[in-house]
């Protein structure tokens, strides 16, 4: 029985978008501990090399930042290209880059409401799309999308946001379907509330301390670390009949 063997990730090579900071260097930082080697990717080339030299250096492996932007072909297909050139595979796509504008609807702006879906939903449509045919060609691969509560839950205020992380629930069940006979496992991870960087600004506003302590069922914030064994179970071989699905790691608050 191979037991905890399941959840190693010795030898595989992941990358992870939006990977610099909050949970995407969280779930990162996860899967550089059980074995694997990473690319990150972030906007920001200062910090995602950064993130990169911290978390290799924490954990003994290889961790490559790389500077793109996930709504742009060329830059997806660079990072895609580099990642094959450098470590000859991937293995594992964790879609984490994502932004949120937030405001009633008639205060928002059509090109904000384009901002949101081009880094949320065409953002991880891209890179589906360029890590396909490797993952085809090895016969193997792990997609994780990071969906949201709000992709299933409704808050005011949050058109934007809510619309883009549902309609990643919905890529990922269809990707599952065209990619199962490939040994291509598609998956979303759909956070509650963290106090990472997007949500710092409200984290003190009284709405958001009644969604925390009344919705909630554990009544707090998640910290960083609790994301990642859902990262690492999805990543791992400890979930190869799992496709398809949603994991929620929201404290409670779906269970309402």
């Amino acid at each position: 029985m191979a037991g905890i063997d399941l959840f190693r990730l010795s030898g595989r090579v992941a990358l992870v978008t939006g990977g610099s900071k909050g949970l995407g260097e969280a779930m990162a930082a996860g899967l550089a501990s059980a074995g694997a080697d990473l690319v990150l990717t972030s906007r920001d080339a200062d910090e995602v090399e950064a993130a990169a030299k911290k978390i290799a250096g924490e954990f003994g492996r290889r961790v490559i930042g790389v500077a793109a932007d996930v709504t742009k072909v060329e830059d997806v297909d660079r990072v895609v290209a580099r990642t094959i050139a450098e470590f000859g595979k991937i293995d594992i796509l964790i879609n984490n880059a994502g932004i949120n504008i937030r405001g009633p609807i008639e205060e928002l702006s059509l090109d904000q409401f384009e901002q949101v879906m081009a880094t949320n939903v065409t953002g991880p449509w891209l890179m589906c799309r360029a890590a396909a045919p490797h993952m085809k060609k090895a016969k193997y691969g792990r997609v994780i999308n990071i969906s949201s509560t709000l992709g299933a839950v409704g808050v005011a205020g949050r058109t934007p946001y809510a619309s883009s992380k549902g309609a990643v629930i919905m890529m990922t069940k269809v990707l599952a379907l065209e990619w199962a006979a490939h040994g291509i496992t598609v998956n979303a991870i759909c956070p509650g509330p963290f106090l990472t960087p997007m949500n710092q600004p409200i984290a003190d506003k009284e709405e958001t301390k009644r969604v925390i302590v009344g919705a909630v069922a554990l009544g707090r914030w998640g910290e960083m670390h609790e994301i990642q064994g859902a990262a690492i179970f999805l990543a791992s071989d400890a979930s190869s009949y799992v496709t398809g699905t949603a994991l929620f790691v929201d404290g409670g608050w779906t269970a309402h």
